[in-house]
């Protein structure tokens, strides 16, 4: 019985993902909506905050 409603539920959810890529094909998924972080025009390193960079300029 566990099986069944195991199996049930797991096609229900393809079924479910499979109307979502229908009626969104466009649409990113998860991985998709990351935003690159803003890097430091004179080191490259990545920025963190609204500071500045350690490397101020020096490179």
């Amino acid at each position: 019985m566990l099986i069944k409603v195991i199996l049930v539920f797991l096609l229900a959810m393809a079924l479910v993902g499979m109307l979502g890529k229908l009626l969104f094909p466009d649409r990113p998924g998860l991985l998709g909506r990351r935003r690159r972080a803003t890097a430091c025009r004179s080191c490259g390193k990545p920025l963190i905050g609204k500071g500045p960079c350690s490397c101020r300029g020096r490179r």
